[in-house]
């Protein structure tokens, strides 16, 4: 295996665990801060505020080196224009965590725990995202 391919599993695996401390894979703690109505539990924003924090003083420390340690230039998006196709994926993505309380990263790390909730909402996602899939398939191939 290569350094990059180690440093991406080594990331990922840091990511995960970093989801499970902060509560971020059990949905019910996802649920009560969003409920602010009801049962609010205030623990995430910590939680978002700390990775508000790191990122901004990591992006702009990494991105003044003149290349990634591993690979041979930094991969930034190209698109920078706020349009209806990412207005809307934002909206159904952000509905979906409302109802749900789960997100794709959490779901996957309480999938590899063993989470029940994971294990039902883990497939839906899979299907969801090839339904996305065969439609925008399907579009192009109308537009040719």
């Amino acid at each position: 295996m290569n350094r990059s391919v180690i440093a991406a599993l080594a990331s990922g695996a840091l990511f995960g665990v970093g989801l499970a401390i902060s509560g971020m894979t059990d949905r019910l703690v996802v649920l009560g801060f969003l409920d602010l109505y009801g049962d609010f539990n205030p623990q995430l924003a910590f939680v978002l505020g700390g990775a508000v924090a790191v990122t901004a003083i990591a992006f702009r420390l990494v991105l003044r080196l003149p290349q990634p340690a591993l690979t041979t230039g930094f991969k930034l998006p190209a698109a920078t224009a706020v349009d209806r196709q990412l207005l809307l994926g934002a909206a159904i993505f952000g509905v979906g965590w409302g109802l749900v309380g789960f997100c794709p990263g959490p779901a996957l790390v309480g999938l590899a725990g063993g989470l029940r909730d994971a294990m039902i909402f883990v497939p839906a996602m899979l299907a969801g995202s090839f339904t996305h899939y065969l439609m925008e398939r399907r579009s192009k191939i109308g537009e040719e």
